[in-house]
């Protein structure tokens, strides 16, 4: 995890619409970058359905909220449509940027261990450090959680 007041490492990634984002083409907003799993499994889901929900507020807030994984840019606009999210969902199959942000660890489950993607997600303040840093988060409580952080 990236230590508060730190500068958050910046990265260009694409989107499910195959448009290249920065994140320092965000500096002066807030960014809530999440980073989940895979795309349509029942967590992600509520985690992407709960920020597109409020999505409005954030917004208002000049918030912007950013989701990564290691999907493809294909699997995100399928992942889009199907849902009706209203959120930037960006591509790192090289695990680059979910690397960078020490989102990629050792998972157990059921007696297994690999490693994988663990639902992290920061609060980015508009000069570009780290200002929340949370992980491993609720899916379904997390969008709200965050809300009530700005």
């Amino acid at each position: 995890m990236l230590n508060i007041g730190t500068k958050a490492p910046d990265f260009e990634l694409c989107d499910q619409n195959g448009v290249s984002h920065r994140l320092s083409d965000y500096l002066g907003k807030r960014v809530i970058l999440y980073f989940y799993p895979k795309d349509s499994t029942a967590g992600c889901t509520k985690q992407a359905c709960g920020f597109t929900e409020l999505m409005p507020e954030f917004s208002e807030k000049g918030t912007v909220v950013l989701g990564v994984s290691r999907d493809s840019v294909s699997s995100h606009k399928r992942f889009e449509e199907k849902y009706s999210l209203g959120i930037t969902l960006l591509s790192d199959p090289d695990l680059e940027v979910i690397k960078a942000y020490g989102a990629w660890q050792e998972k157990k489950l059921y007696g297994k261990v690999s490693m994988g993607v663990v639902r992290t997600t920061y609060l980015i303040a508009a000069d570009g450090t780290v200002e929340k840093a949370l992980s491993p988060v609720k899916a379904a409580e997390n969008p709200a959680d965050m809300l009530k952080m700005l």
